[in-house]
């Protein structure tokens, strides 16, 4: 096959991916908390024998997460938090502690303060947080420490990933990270507000014109290719 098919057919690819993780974006551009994410391509180049140019492959695997901050929306809910600025809130899941922005709890039969999945939020010592029950209004302060009628009965925990480049998008609006995450000794927290989606929506389908544009421009390309070749075949075997 043509070096040029090999570099298409790769770009092709990239764009492919690219397009899912633009139409993943606008999906969610509505879902508390969801991160907007992009595709980052590299260039690799090979060198072939003496006499032939070298050849250029693109590579689309690379994911990056845009951290901005999403708008923030009053709820009124006591079990609704926003973090304002930089960190994340630590759950635990079956597959390890994860990472989240989504910030809308709920009170289990115990007291403890679950996602809507299902998943237990953590202090800063990576102990789950319950609240007893018939304690009367919960209040949360902006350094995250929960108290009833005055009282402090757990505190929050915001963390920052170790390596923010290490982040891994799991499911959702949850991501991993391998090398781990510290508390944030000065978060800012807010009660009865929940932060939306960091999408915006025209950008995204933008892009998305973009990328199909592009990839259109491949295929046409790979359609002459494939033409030429059929017709050097059919001259030769005249």
């Amino acid at each position: 096959m043509d070096n040029s098919i090999y570099a298409a057919l790769n770009r092709q690819s990239g764009l492919m991916q690219e397009m899912r993780v633009v139409a993943n974006n606008i999906a969610n551009a509505s879902t508390t908390g969801f991160r907007r994410e992009g595709v980052i391509f590299a260039e690799h180049v090979a060198a072939l024998q003496a006499q032939e140019p070298s050849l250029s492959m693109a590579d689309a695997r690379g994911r990056e997460i845009d951290l901005t901050q999403g708008g923030l929306t009053q709820t009124g809910n006591a079990f609704d938090f926003a973090i304002e600025g930089e960190g994340f809130f630590m759950i635990e899941t079956p597959q390890g502690n994860q990472l989240t922005r989504a910030g809308s709890f709920i009170p289990s039969p115990e007291g403890e303060l679950l996602t809507p999945d299902g998943y237990r939020l953590l202090d800063p010592g990576g102990t789950a947080i319950a609240v007893p029950g018939g304690v009367g209004d919960i209040a949360l302060a902006p350094d995250g420490t929960l108290s009833a009628q005055g009282n402090p009965i757990a505190q929050v925990g915001v963390f920052l990933p170790t390596d923010p480049a290490g982040l891994r998008h799991v499911g959702g609006t949850r991501f991993s990270t391998e090398a781990g995450a510290e508390p944030v000794e000065q978060a800012t927290l807010l009660q009865g507000y929940r932060e939306e989606s960091n999408v915006d929506p025209i950008t995204e389908i933008s892009r998305m014109i973009e990328v199909q544009r592009a990839y259109e421009l491949g295929q046409k390309f790979l359609d002459r290719e494939d033409e030429r070749i059929r017709g050097v075949i059919t001259t030769l075997g005249r």
